[in-house]
């Protein structure tokens, strides 16, 4: 099977990541699959922010949870020590689409590495905020920005998921 094939039909969602740092190169790898993603109109238009910091990813990980509305206990990036954040220009008319694609690649280059990944939303309501705001302005970041998700990356603590069975009655041919 083509090995590409073969990473798209074996990815999983990981749900237990092991706290060890992925090295930076490999997180280079993962993001520049993000970058050569499909855009409308060949734009470009989505960006990541990666983030390795620990103390700013712990207080990522409480403010999404706020945004759920979960256990105070829990970690929605299920302790990923990489979250590589995806944005878009908010007037983009294919923002959600392109971003998403972005996220994608990175999932399927985070597996084909032989990492976990997970997305996980609720970066448009962060991203709303005056204190991420700042951030982006920090990095020199300029514009109004939506963000589209969060790609938590890292070492699995866990086997990998089996598949779910495929839902039957979802390809059409018109012959």
């Amino acid at each position: 099977m083509n090995e590409v094939i073969r990473a798209i039909l074996e990815r999983r969602s990981i749900r237990k990541f092991k706290p060890d740092l992925p090295p930076k190169e490999m997180l280079d790898q993962i993001i520049e699959a993000g970058l050569y993603a499909a855009s409308g109109r060949g734009q470009q238009k989505p960006i990541i922010v990666a983030i390795t910091n620990k103390q700013l990813r712990d207080r990522m990980s409480k403010d999404n949870l706020a945004i759920l509305g979960g256990d105070r206990d829990s970690d929605p990036f299920y302790g990923a020590p990489a979250v590589l954040v995806v944005l878009a220009p908010k007037d983009w008319y294919n923002r959600v689409y392109d971003g998403s694609l972005v996220m994608g690649n990175m999932m399927l280059a985070a597996h084909a590495l032989g990492l976990g990944s997970i997305w996980i939303h609720r970066a448009r309501e962060e991203f709303e905020t005056d204190y991420y705001k700042g951030i982006l302005k920090d990095l020199g970041i300029e514009g109004e920005w939506e963000g589209i998700g969060h790609c938590c990356v890292g070492y699995m603590d866990c086997e990998l998921p089996k598949p779910v069975p495929r839902k039957s009655n979802r390809v059409y041919y018109i012959d």
